[in-house]
C-alpha cells in the first residue's frame, strides 16, 4: 500500500521537508542528497509547510459531507467529480484510476515525515537531550492528530463493544518507503496507539509553542481530551480539557475574539467586503488568535483547487439555530456567487475563506462544556459554553434559557448546536455526525442533503446509514495489500 504511494511522491516529500529549512541548512549538500544529522535538523523538519497550511488537504472532503449543508445546482463546483460524490454521499468516491483521496495522500506523506523524526532524532548530533525530547514529543503527537484523521475518514466510530473486532486503520510506524505490506489491525488498536502516542508526548512537549503552528502542552492535553471524547470517555477527557484551559489561561494567549467588540464601529472586522465578507480570521490564513494548534485550509471558492465551496448554503433548519442578534450571521450572505438574492433566502458563508481544522480556543470550551454535561456538571457546563457565546453576541443573548440549563439531555443538544453555529460548513460537522451516530440521544433521525434545483424543485439525498459514515479504502491499496477488508 505504501510502497506504491510513496514512491511517486518520494521527490516531494524531501522538497517539502527541505523547503522549509535555512539557506546554509540547504547548501551544505546538495539538494536532493541532504540529509537530517544534528537536532537543528530534525527541529526544521517539524516546520514542514504540510503539517499547517495547504490549499490541498485539510478538511475540504469532510466540508461536503456534513449535514448542516445544502447546495445550489446553478452554482455547485462540478469542475471535478469528487465534490458532487462527497455531498451525495457516494458508496464510492474515488474510483480505480483515478486521483487517490486528497486528505489520505496528503498526510500519508506527513506520517513519513513523522515517523523519520520519531525513529531517529535522540541519536542526533548536537542539540541537548532536553531538546531532542521535546522534537520527539512534538513528532509523536502530530502522528497521533495524522491518525485522528485517518480514523475519522476510514473506520467505524468508536464503539466499546465492537472496537476490538472493527476494521481499523494500519498503523505507520516506519520511515519506509520499500514497505510493501500492511494490516488494518482493529479501531481499538489505532485508538489506543493514539492514546499511547499522545500520553508519552505530554512530559516532553513545550508549555508554549515557539510557533503556533507547533505542538504544546495544551495542544496535547486538548487532542488527548478529543481522542478519549470520541471514545464515550468523558471522565478521562473532562481533567485534560480542563488542564489544557488552564495552560492557555497560563500562558496568555490564544484568546478569544470579542465579535462584539470587532463588530462595533471601528472594529477589526469592518468594513464588510461585499464579495468576501467581514475582515476577521477566516480572510486572514495567517491570523492566529484564537488558535491553540494552528492547521488553516483553504475553504472557499473555485481557484484551481480540487473542491471548492461554490454553491453550499446552509440547511433552513441550519440557519434557524441562529438568534438574530448572533453576530457569527454576519459570516452569512444571502446573496449567491452571481451577485443575485437568493431566491430561497438561504443563506452561504462568504466570511470565511481559510477555515481553521487544528485545536481552536472555541471549540476547546465546547468540548469542555459537552464533557461537563455528559458527567452532569451542567453549571459548569453551562459556564463554558456561555464564555464563547459572550464573545459571540451580545451578553443578554447569550445566556443559556433556565429550561436548557437544568435539563442534561437538553443541554447537550444545545452545545451540539453551539458546535454547528460556530463551525457551520467548516468540516466539524462530518466528525460529530460520526461519532454521535451510536448515541441514543442523536441517531434516531435520518441524514440527508438537499441540492436545490434551478427550476425550484429540490433533490434530496440520504446517507446510508451505518455504512457511508465511513469512507471506502482506495481501490489500489486493497489491491495492493491482498486479503484487506475494505468497509462495506
Amino acid at each position: 500500500m505504501i510502497k506504491k504511494l510513496f514512491s511517486p511522491f518520494l521527490y516531494t516529500i524531501l522538497l517539502t521537508a527541505f523547503i522549509s529549512c535555512s539557506k546554509d541548512f540547504l547548501e551544505v549538500i546538495p539538494m536532493g542528497n541532504q540529509v537530517a544529522v544534528t537536532t537543528d535538523d530534525y527541529d526544521k523538519l517539524m516546520n514542514d509547510p504540510r503539517f499547517y497550511m495547504t490549499n490541498v488537504v485539510g478538511w475540504q472532503e469532510a466540508v461536503l459531507m456534513g449535514d448542516e449543508i445544502g447546495a445550489e445546482a446553478a452554482f455547485l463546483n462540478v469542475n471535478t467529480v469528487w465534490p458532487v460524490r462527497l455531498f451525495q454521499w457516494a458508496d464510492s468516491i474515488y474510483k480505480p484510476g483515478e486521483q487517490s483521496p486528497f486528505m489520505l495522500t496528503e498526510n500519508l506523506v506527513s506520517m513519513y515525515t513523522v515517523n523519520k523524526i520519531i525513529n531517529e532524532v535522540m541519536a542526533a548530533t548536537e542539540g541537548t537531550e532536553a531538546q531532542k525530547k521535546a522534537i520527539l514529543a512534538e513528532a509523536k503527537a502530530t502522528r497521533a492528530w495524522l491518525n485522528f484523521q485517518f480514523v475519522n475518514y476510514y473506520t467505524k466510530p468508536y464503539q466499546a463493544a465492537t472496537a476490538a473486532t472493527d476494521p481499523g486503520f494500519p498503523i505507520i510506524v516506519k520511515a519506509d518507503v520499500t514497505q510493501q505490506h500492511f494490516d488494518r489491525g482493529t479501531v481499538q488498536e489505532i485508538y489506543d496507539f493514539m492514546i499511547k502516542d499522545l500520553t508519552e508526548a505530554l512530559p516532553d512537549v513545550p508549555a508554549q509553542p515557539r510557533i503556533a503552528t507547533r505542538m504544546s502542552k495544551p495542544a496535547v492535553e486538548g487532542m488527548l481530551g478529543k481522542v478519549y471524547l470520541f471514545m464515550g470517555r468523558y471522565q478521562d477527557a473532562l481533567p485534560l480539557f480542563s488542564k489544557a484551559l488552564a495552560d492557555v489561561a497560563a500562558n496568555g494567549t490564544p484568546v478569544l475574539y470579542n465579535y462584539n467588540r470587532e463588530f462595533a464601529p471601528g472594529g477589526t472586522f469592518l468594513p464588510i467586503d461585499p464579495t468576501f465578507g467581514p475582515q476577521g480570521p477566516g480572510i486572514n490564513r495567517n491570523d492566529l488568535k484564537e488558535a491553540v494548534l494552528s492547521k488553516v485550509f483553504y475553504n472557499g471558492p473555485y481557484t484551481g483547487n480540487m473542491f471548492a465551496t461554490d454553491g453550499l448554503v446552509l440547511m433552513p433548519q441550519t440557519a434557524a439555530l441562529y438568534s438574530a442578534n448572533d453576530l457569527r450571521l454576519l459570516l452569512y450572505t444571502n446573496k449567491n456567487m452571481d451577485g443575485s438574492i437568493n431566491a430561497g433566502g438561504r443563506l452561504r458563508k462568504y466570511g470565511v475563506t481559510y477555515s481553521r481544522w487544528g485545536l481552536q480556543l472555541p471549540e476547546l470550551y465546547l468540548l469542555s462544556a459537552e464533557c461537563k454535561a455528559r458527567t452532569n456538571d451542567l453549571n459548569g457546563a453551562v459556564t463554558d459554553v456561555e464564555t464563547l457565546r459572550r464573545n459571540r453576541m451580545p451578553a443578554a443573548a447569550a445566556t443559556v434559557p433556565a429550561t436548557i440549563a437544568g435539563n442534561q439531555v437538553a443541554l447537550i443538544k444545545f452545545i451540539i448546536d453551539e458546535r454547528t453555529r460556530e463551525f457551520a460548513q467548516e468540516g466539524y460537522r462530518w466528525f460529530d455526525m460520526r461519532r454521535l451516530s451510536p448515541d441514543p440521544i442523536f441517531n434516531s433521525k435520518p441524514i440527508t442533503h438537499t441540492l436545490y434545483n434551478q427550476n425550484g424543485t429540490a433533490t434530496v439525498f440520504t446517507l446510508r446509514q451505518p455504512n457511508r459514515l465511513v469512507m471506502r479504502m482506495p481501490p489500489f491499496y486493497i489491491q495492493s495489500n491482498p486479503g484487506m477488508p475494505d468497509n462495506p
